[in-house]
């Protein structure tokens, strides 16, 4: 383990590494809180699997770019400390499965030798920045979003305002209208867009607010219709610690932006956000495009010369997997990559070739797919030659055939039904029957393995939602059907409805159903949305309703897709065992490591960082004095509210004035160096009269 304590040239980082190996050895010892390690651990992207005593890394990759570098390195951390298989999430990441949990910190240290982090990948912090995978060569956007989506998340890693929010904030930039990147399900979403002022063209956002998918979808609120470049980091820093204050954090599952939206209402949240903006660090925050886009050049390598194939299946494929970019000769190409699940070998060889042919530059995709960027046209054929030899040459990329389904049942401790095993059935009926469909990009299918929606089962044309049916005393693996979802471009999109459950098995009819009745009874040139608004949910319960039947149930439907046992219900205990120790010690312990965190912040002269940790020390010192009284609190507000109706109105602690009135001097000052020392000084005595009190208390 002492290796990467030199190895990693920044300090920053390498502290990181470092602290993560501090605490694994104290859960270990049983000197830390279960529940409160689980935090620190998803924050560092590592979570618990299905299976016990193994961890799934997520590996945090902004808008899903690599480099053939990085590639390499992922796979050298798989093969060392998983299985050698990748997986490629919805939300642009890779995921790695069967990790041993000690051995996690080696293993951040290895990618970050290629400046790839795991870092806030999971756990309640701003997930991974994702973006339209064909920013940058999109021939219809007004401008590359690139240097914003990196900008954002170089702003917000580590940054202490949400470390520990209530719950994961999600943002997506789009490259154009057409709304790839499906902002409108997301905490925050951004359209770029142009605007005249004065006679010169400028840059901004169209900004949607408070998107989701989960079991209560909501489409999210268009509020800004031109948000100027220089005004976005500030105002998603708004947003952010208006969420981290007034967001639930005591009822997991109405903790999401979209729910505080709900209770509160758009217009007195947008009104606390306007407040926040005078602690803000920053009224501006340019963000240096030019310099960024003058070191993109397309590269010509030279590349061998390939005749091209007189087949269909390269047709086929140059039809569906081939892009031309807003670069003139150059295209990308498109990877279908089954389910997002490639091995380190494919990876390997799919590395070296953009390395040598293209311009060093991969994006993984929304749909679990690859994009290979700045290929000049004159080499297609090579690059079908060279990815037919990886295995990773088929046709249909984006279209009715690509199926986008999460993990499921595989690995997840939150599967109810297998969702990539449903997914493999489906392709093949596709594939096999309806041939024709893999050239449709108007149609999609998206499974889930439970309601989360990780596999975007809900927005989504056909949607599948993994489920469990009893039957007399035997439970059957099942699926809801969704239909009529789908991403409309603009920002507006639309939520599927949930229209029956069928047994799994069945799922593959189910398709065949559909199909077959939109064959006959669509009419010329009519999408499948408005098919399914002209004959409504209704009718096509109807026609699914064939599929209810229990009655012809047989013993192989109790078993799911891609198993050979029979199915129950679990919930995987993948997560590790610790000795309950005393919360209220803990969280104590915390807000001490808050308050060193703002004195260090203070002497490196981030007056701003300074006055969040302080903050943060206040409302977690807070928190577990009211723990110890057995008071439940849902949000920081109302622990600061609390504590005065329990603490300083009651004179049993007293800090000579209200609680609140200290704590929310963060909204009225400006973070200066003044404030933040002043700030620190407060905060200290608090901490001490709490921690007074409580051992008070202890040894009474």
């Amino acid at each position: 383990m002492e290796s990467f304590r030199t190895e990693i040239e920044n300090p920053i980082v390498q502290k990181d590494i470092i602290e993560l190996e501090k605490k694994i050895k104290l859960f270990r010892d049983g000197k830390i809180d279960e529940e409160k390690f689980r935090s620190l651990r998803l924050a560092r992207g590592i979570y618990g699997q299905r299976q016990p005593g193994v961890q799934m890394i997520r590996i945090k990759l902004p808008y899903g770019k690599s480099t053939g570098e990085q590639l390499v390195r992922i796979c050298e951390v798989s093969e060392k400390y998983s299985t050698g298989k990748l997986h490629i999430t919805t939300r642009q990441d890779i995921q790695i499965h069967y990790v041993s949990l000690d051995e996690t910190p080696q293993l951040w240290a290895e990618l970050e030798k290629d400046d790839v982090t795991i870092r806030e990948a999971c756990g309640n912090t701003v997930r991974n920045v994702t973006a339209s995978e064909t920013a940058g060569v999109d021939p219809k956007e007004p401008f590359d979003v690139t240097p914003y989506a990196e900008a954002t998340f170089q702003y917000f890693l580590r940054n202490p305002i949400c470390q520990e929010m209530g719950r994961k904030f999600k943002m997506a930039f789009s490259a154009s209208e057409e709304d790839t990147a499906l902002t409108y399900l997301h905490d925050l979403g951004f359209i770029p867009q142009l605007k005249n002022i004065d006679g010169q063209s400028q840059r901004g956002f169209k900004v949607l607010l408070g998107g989701g998918l989960g079991s209560q979808p909501r489409h999210a609120d268009l509020i800004h219709e031109f948000l100027p470049t220089d005004e976005l980091i500030p105002f998603i820093e708004g947003v952010l610690r208006i969420f981290d204050r007034h967001g639930e954090r005591a009822r997991r599952m109405k903790a999401r932006m979209k729910f505080l939206l709900n209770d509160i209402g758009l217009e007195e949240f947008l009104r606390l956000v306007d407040e926040e903006k005078n602690a803000l660090p920053y009224q501006k925050y340019p963000i240096d495009s030019k310099t960024y886009e003058s070191t993109i050049t397309q590269a010509r390598p030279v590349v061998p010369a390939v005749e091209a194939p007189l087949s269909l299946a390269y047709e086929q494929w140059k039809l569906t997997n081939v892009f031309p970019q807003k670069q003139k000769g150059f295209v990308s190409i498109g990877v279908k990559v089954l389910l997002g699940d490639f091995s380190t070998k494919q990876a390997r060889q799919l590395a070296e070739l953009v390395q040598k042919y293209a311009n060093n530059e991969i994006r993984f995709t929304l749909r679990q797919n690859i994009l290979i960027r700045d290929v000049q046209e004159e080499a297609v054929p090579f690059f079908y030659q060279e990815l037919q030899k990886i295995g990773l040459s088929d046709a249909g990329y984006n279209t009715f055939g690509d199926i986008t389904a999460c993990p499921g049942t595989d690995t997840c401790n939150l599967g109810i039904a297998s969702s990539t095993g449903i997914a493999r059935e489906l392709e093949k009926v596709i594939l096999n029957e309806y041939p024709q469909y893999l050239k449709n990009t108007d149609l999609t299918i998206k499974i889930s393995g439970c309601m989360n929606a990780c596999g975007q089962h809900n927005m989504a044309h056909i949607g599948f939602q993994g489920m469990s049916m009893k039957v007399g005393k035997t439970v059957f693996p099942a699926l809801q059907v969704l239909l009529g979802g789908g991403t409309l471009g603009n920002g507006n999109g639309r939520f599927a409805d949930k229209v029956i459950k069928i047994p799994s098995k069945r799922g593959p009819e189910a398709l065949r159903i559909l199909i077959k009745d939109f064959e006959t009874f669509g009419e010329k040139s009519e999408s499948f949305l408005d098919y399914y608004d002209r004959k409504g949910q209704i009718y096509f319960y109807d026609i699914l309703k064939v599929l209810t039947d229990t009655a012809t149930l047989t013993e192989a439907d109790q078993v799911d897709w891609g198993n050979e046992d029979a199915y129950k219900v679990a919930v995987g205990v993948g997560e590790c065992a610790g000795v309950v120790i005393d919360l209220v010690a803990t969280l104590l312990l915390e807000a001490r490591e808050k308050l060193e965190l703002s004195e260090e912040a203070y002497k490196e002269a981030r007056w701003s960082d300074s006055i969040y940790h302080t903050y943060a020390a206040l409302v977690n010192a807070a928190k577990a004095i009211l723990l110890s009284e057995g008071k439940s609190t849902n949000s920081y507000a109302n622990i600061i509210k609390l504590f005065d109706e329990t603490f300083t109105e009651t004179d049993k602690i007293e800090l000579g004035k209200p609680f609140a009135e200290i704590v929310y001097q963060i909204q009225q000052e400006e973070p200066s160096q003044e404030f933040a020392k002043t700030y620190y000084e407060q905060a200290a005595g608090v901490f001490e009269a709490i921690s007074a009190f409580r051992e008070k208390e202890v040894t009474a």
